[in-house]
């Protein structure tokens, strides 16, 4: 895994941050104080600057920050300027759900190929992105200059993918299978598990009735 000197639970909340400055911007607010920030999405004020400082001075002293002003940098920040290329591979239901997702295309997020190994899928399209079998990979990470693989697949099959996408250099992985990989240490992998926040849910119904 790569290590960052800005720590990665800062990155998570910039992004939240980002999401409820769109809402605000949306609304037709110009202005927000960090306390209001803060109050949106469940952390102090402080975390709010502390988090924003990492990065330089933001606001007004006794006024706040200009919506449209914080989001574009924050927009910069988080590299959100520009478009990054994604491949989905497992075309199932998650993958499909995902790849129909408007809100990656709105944040700049590009799906530029889906792969399945089930040939009655392929052949299929998803929105305007054909369903095509998991053999052009290679050719197709090349083509869309690929930035993100996205693993929809069973955990069976998801070091076999992990590593066919790490071969064809894809730098950074999104899986979304339940399993554990490894990667190379310059390969960004991010995990999500479904089950496992489920079963974070659970604990917490059970010990804070």
């Amino acid at each position: 895994m790569k290590v960052y000197k800005i720590p990665e639970a800062t990155v998570v909340r910039l992004s939240i941050y980002s999401r409820q400055l769109h809402y605000l911007r949306d609304e037709g607010i110009e202005t927000v104080s960090s306390e209001e920030i803060a109050d949106s999405v469940g952390v102090s004020s402080a975390q709010v600057r502390k988090d924003l400082a990492y990065f330089g001075e933001f606001g007004t002293r006794g006024v706040g920050y200009r919506v449209d002003e914080l989001l574009g940098y924050l927009t910069k920040i988080l590299g959100l300027d520009q478009q990054w290329n994604i491949v989905i591979v497992g075309a199932g239901k998650l993958g499909s759900a995902l790849a129909l997702y408007q809100g990656f295309r709105e944040r700049g997020f590009a799906i530029k190929a889906i792969l399945d190994a089930d040939e009655n899928k392929v052949g299929k399209k998803l929105e305007d992105v054909l369903i095509e079998p998991l053999d052009v990979l290679a050719e197709r990470v090349k083509q869309h200059n690929i930035n993100i693989g996205i693993i929809t697949v069973p955990a069976a099959v998801a070091q076999q993918v992990t590593d066919q996408l790490v071969a064809a250099g894809v730098p950074a992985i999104l899986n979304f299978s339940p399993r554990v990989l490894r990667v190379p240490a310059d390969t960004i992998l991010r995990n999500v598990d479904l089950s496992v926040n489920l079963k974070v849910l659970s604990f917490n119904l059970s010990y804070n009735r």
